[in-house]
């Protein structure tokens, strides 16, 4: 069997905007070398050191500093987003809950998620369990159960 390592990469128009949503989504990841201090964001350091906007990285890399999750990264692209990904992440929250429990659980991290910058899509409640299907800034989808 070959080893490898494995990376989940989101095509992004603002990848620091994006990048900034996951990390305070998931807990646990950081991007490698931190912004220094007295900066926002990368860009505003790359600001006061005069380098040009062409001359930048068009990526953003989030690496998990707690567990042994996947590296994730956010690439620039011109194209804009325009159908649903084939691809999304679940974020599990209620592990070993059910009924109403399982609700309130799922319910507060949507809350949360929300005032990061998320969007609800839908919420919804099968035989299955009870989920609701979220956006990042960007539009990406993810579920939250």
């Amino acid at each position: 069997m070959t080893a490898f390592d494995l990376h989940i990469v989101f095509d992004c128009a603002d990848p620091d905007r994006v990048a900034q949503f996951w990390k305070a989504a998931l807990g646990g990841y950081d991007f490698p070398m931190p912004v220094p201090d007295g900066f926002l964001t990368w860009d505003d350091w790359a600001d006061a050191q005069q380098i040009p906007v062409e001359k930048r990285p068009t990526g953003r890399t989030l690496v998990d500093k707690v567990r042994d999750r996947p590296d994730i990264f956010f690439l620039q692209v011109p194209e804009a987003k325009l159908f649903k990904n084939r691809l999304h992440l679940d974020i599990k929250v209620a592990p070993g809950l059910s009924g109403d429990e399982r609700r309130t659980a799922v319910d507060a991290e949507v809350d949360r998620l929300i005032e990061l910058g998320g969007g609800v899509v839908r919420r919804t409640d099968e035989p299955d369990g009870y989920f609701v299907v979220m956006q990042d800034p960007e539009s990406n989808e993810f579920c939250v159960a």
